[in-house]
């Protein structure tokens, strides 16, 4: 499994409810992320959702539930949390955390 659709489906139905602008999803990371303006703001990789935050609120992201470093390449990317597949089970939590990747890209300056 390269990545898991059903999340990645629950974080598309998250972003056209919610978004104001359009968003893009492309395959990355062996999984997909979603552009917003340009700007990525989250993806699905394996069963996890990946956020984009920010250096300012990576700290505190850190301290979440569920929530670690992201880490591909044996160096974590600051200011990208994973939220790991048992906190996302809740629908809540899911809506919280893409709608964080989200406020972040739009920001951000349009690409």
């Amino acid at each position: 499994m390269a990545y898991d659709q059903e999340l990645a489906n629950r974080v598309e139905a998250v972003l056209t409810e919610t978004s104001p602008a359009a968003f893009v999803g492309k395959k990355m990371f062996g999984g997909v992320g979603y552009m917003v303006n340009g700007n990525m703001a989250c993806g699905v990789i394996k069963d996890g959702l990946i956020v984009r935050l920010g250096k300012g609120a990576y700290s505190a992201a850190l301290k979440e539930p569920g929530a670690a470093e992201f880490d591909m390449t044996g160096r974590p990317m600051t200011g990208w949390v994973k939220v790991d597949a048992s906190v996302l089970k809740d629908e809540e939590m899911m809506w919280y955390w893409v709608r964080k990747g989200l406020d972040f890209a739009l920001d951000l300056p349009e690409k």
